[in-house]
């Protein structure tokens, strides 16, 4: 049994999250972390709401709720959809949590200690409208590389290359548009990741099998230009976690806070320690998957994120933990994502174009997405949601093939040999070429789980059912049963069987559908099917099954224009 650690980038607090958020990240993560649990390994799966900076201020500002009040809230409406997605995670931490000010603050010092913390007075951008010190993200302007007149002041999202707001040309206040901005001078720590540049260059070397578009986006932040700069670690605001604290190696900070990017990354290990608290257990329990020296060498550590959290996740947290000096979990393996786009555009918050979290479930079962979202999965490239394929999608592999086939089975099992596993007949040739082919089939899929090749596994998946389907075709019960009842009975016996193994194998993908299969099937057996042969034997004769609900009900026409519609934008 492995010990498997699995974070999803954190979501910000600031909202409800679109489709194209979700599987990005936490969905692809969900998919591992229940795939993982069902081969036996021991798997802690962790995420949280990112609570801080600028934009979580300016949202609370806007509903009058004091920071914290709504960030409290927010993190309970994410949690729920979390939850209504099916989101398994072993807990859903905070950063603005007690556990994450606690360790923010030691690796800061650890750092400040190794020399690696410097105080510069820099020039930082005012806004004199909007009467604040106005963060990077908050400037607006033209990207002095390619142009894009929406670029921000830490990063242009078009290019991707890191920027200070005072590189931007024309820039303005994100806040108000305005664009009396004057620089005043303000005291700031910065991160000296530059100097474990060759360090930082040499550990991602060392790393086997890394999606190209991690490593890409990584060395191009490493090497371009100047190569890896110094990073400010603090931020002019009063929300956050205090970079002036008891014991840290500098003076002058009160007023301050670390930024969101810093924190952050740092709450997948203070939300191990919160699930640990949760769970009334000691802080032994957390630091087994978090330090080296007591017990996490024995750990793989996953990240899944979008490939805009990379360059934080490849150079800026592996600089935290390596320039503390002290012996913390590194990650084994980054799952990046492109984009998924919406209709022919972007999916977009400010403009409500697309479908959000919320919306999507009061549609349709989570299931639905979950299947169309993972078999869709923008890995090698971006990949674009459009309520045609959408609907082709669920018709054809969730109603057509997985839901008829354990309708047909059930019904047909039900009327001619009652509401149990018929006994009679043996298999033949058909049966074993079958198990063959089926077996085949899920050394593939295990394979492209192991290595999360998420469409490349739902392909395999989907190839399971059909071959269930194309058997009962060729097999036709229905018609042998007339003259060769006997013949008929293990053909059925053998199909209930396989409905059991597909519930199994689809868990990660559709749980809800998956337990719906299982509790038809009278049974509460997991086990992996690692022998297939024996596990299409798990239901014996005169075992009691119920016939289920309709599993997946079609997507009309109808139903399909009016979302298009409605999903347009304007929310």
């Amino acid at each position: 049994m492995a010990r498997i650690l699995i974070t999803s980038a954190l979501p910000y607090i600031n909202g409800i999250k679109h489709l194209g958020n979700l599987v990005g990240s936490q969905l692809p993560a969900d998919l591992y972390a229940r795939y993982m649990r069902g081969r036996g390994h021991e798997v802690m799966f962790i995420c949280a709401t990112d609570e801080h900076g600028t934009p979580a201020e300016l949202a609370a500002a806007k509903t009058g709720e004091a920071v914290a009040d709504y960030c409290a809230r927010m993190h309970d409406v994410q949690a729920e959809l979390a939850r209504g997605f099916r989101l398994s995670f072993d807990h859903y931490g905070r950063s603005s949590s007690p556990q994450n000010h606690a360790l923010t603050q030691h690796l800061a010092a650890k750092l400040g200690e190794a020399g690696l913390i410097e105080e510069v007075t820099e020039k930082q951008v005012y806004s004199i409208t909007d009467a604040r010190f106005l963060p990077d993200r908050y400037i607006e302007g033209t990207c002095p590389n390619c142009g894009y007149d929406r670029a921000r002041g830490d990063q242009c999202e078009n290019c991707t290359k890191q920027l200070d707001p005072t590189d931007l040309v024309n820039p303005r206040s994100a806040i108000s548009g305005a664009t009396d901005l004057e620089v005043r001078e303000t005291k700031h720590l910065f991160l000296r990741q530059s100097t474990l540049r060759d360090r930082l260059d040499q550990w991602i070397d060392s790393q086997q099998g890394w999606p190209i578009l991690t490593t890409s986006i990584a060395k191009k932040w490493l090497h371009d230009g100047n190569g890896l700069q110094d990073r400010g670690i603090t931020r002019d605001l009063d929300w956050g976690v205090p970079a002036q604290f008891d014991g840290a190696p500098w003076q002058g900070m009160d007023g301050k806070v670390f930024y969101v990017w810093f924190d952050a990354p740092i709450e997948y290990i203070a939300a191990t320690a919160e699930w640990a608290e949760a769970q009334g257990l000691d802080d032994s329990a957390w630091r087994r998957w978090w330090r080296t020296d007591e017990g996490a060498a024995d750990v793989r550590y996953v990240q899944f994120m979008g490939k805009d959290n990379v360059p934080f996740h490849t150079l800026s947290f592996p600089a935290t933990l390596m320039g503390s000096g002290e012996p913390w979990k590194m990650v084994d393996y980054i799952k990046s994502f492109n984009y998924l786009n919406y209709d022919g555009g972007q999916f977009s918050t400010s403009l409500g174009r697309g479908v959000f979290m919320d919306q999507a479930l009061s549609i349709l079962p989570a299931d639905y997405w979950r299947w169309w979202l993972l078999s869709h999965a923008p890995e090698s490239s971006d990949s674009e949601f459009t309520w045609e394929n959408f609907q082709s999608s669920v018709n054809k592999d969730l109603a057509d093939v997985l839901g008829n086939l354990a309708s047909r089975v059930t019904k047909f099992c039900r009327s001619k040999f009652g509401e149990v596993v018929p006994e009679g007949g043996a298999y033949g040739p058909r049966e074993a070429q079958l198990i063959a082919d089926l077996t085949t089939r899920l050394r593939a899929y295990e394979t492209h789980m192991e290595a999360m090749d998420i469409r490349k596994s739902a392909a395999e998946l989907r190839a399971l059912w059909v071959l269930g389907n194309e058997y009962l075709q060729d097999a036709a019960p229905w018609s042998i049963f007339k003259t060769d009842p006997d013949a008929a009975a293990a053909q059925i016996r053998l199909a209930l069987n396989l409905i059991r193994v597909y519930a199994i194998t689809s868990r990660p993908f559709i749980p809800d559908a998956a337990a719906s299969l299982m509790a038809a099937m009278g049974s509460d057996d997991w086990s992996w099917p690692e022998d297939l042969d024996a596990a299409l034997g798990t239901l014996p004769a005169g075992h009691a099954f119920t016939v289920p609900d309709v599993l997946f009900a079609k997507i009309t026409d109808d139903q399909r224009e009016d979302w298009e519609s409605r999903f347009a934008g304007g929310r």
